[in-house]
């Protein structure tokens, strides 16, 4: 062979040798560049567990508003002073009235389990199988309860009773209070769930 074609055979094999590299290399990224950004929490992921703000400057006295944090509905309950009443009037039929044995943050370990009496704020699933309770906010026979109801809230699933602080009664399915998620509020008009302070008494 010529040194002509023998060079001419070489530059042909170098130039192959390099396209191939570079085909090869570029593949490796494009694999590789999904397989890191998997790695990565998505944005619907950060999402799911970031605080939520909640704007509660137009729920009236006796409106619940719900909202999902960490794939989980919470509640915010504005109650009337019938409502705060009735926390008194049960108490004696409740399974655990102080939250001795519930998961709640300390600032809400008092009769209305929260930091302003007048807004109820809990993890709406019940703590026996993890249904939602339905709410049955009105005394009596208003709701089809017993004539003795004060409201609260029923779990359809096994027939939970709750009162307007998510306090079991006696003798039910459900083992424990609802569940109280960490909060402060931002204003007077709005809560943020999922973040508390060291001093989460109030705006």
């Amino acid at each position: 062979m010529s040194d002509y074609k023998k060079k001419d055979c070489d530059g042909e094999r170098r130039n192959l040798l390099l396209a191939t590299s570079a085909v090869g290399g570029a593949a490796v990224v494009a694999a590789a560049v999904p397989f890191v950004a998997s790695l990565a929490p998505s944005e619907r992921a950060k999402a799911a567990g970031a605080p939520v703000v909640v704007d509660i400057s137009k729920l009236a006295p006796g409106e619940k508003v719900v909202v999902k944090w960490r794939g989980k509905p919470v509640w915010v309950l504005r109650r009337t002073p019938e409502m705060l009443q009735s926390l008194e009037d049960v108490a004696g039929k409740l399974s655990d009235p102080n939250s001795e044995k519930s998961d709640q943050p300390d600032y809400t370990k008092n009769p209305s389990r929260a930091i302003k009496d007048e807004y109820f704020v809990a993890i709406g699933i019940c703590t026996h199988l993890g249904c939602s309770p339905t709410d049955k906010l009105k005394p009596g026979n208003a709701e089809n309860m017993a004539p003795d109801w004060t409201g609260g809230f029923l779990c359809p699933c096994h027939g939970s009773l709750f009162d307007l602080a998510g306090r079991v009664y006696k003798s039910q399915p459900a083992p424990t209070n609802l569940d109280i998620p960490p909060h402060r509020y931002l204003s007077d008009t709005e809560i943020l769930i999922g973040e508390d302070s060291n001093d989460s008494k109030g705006a």
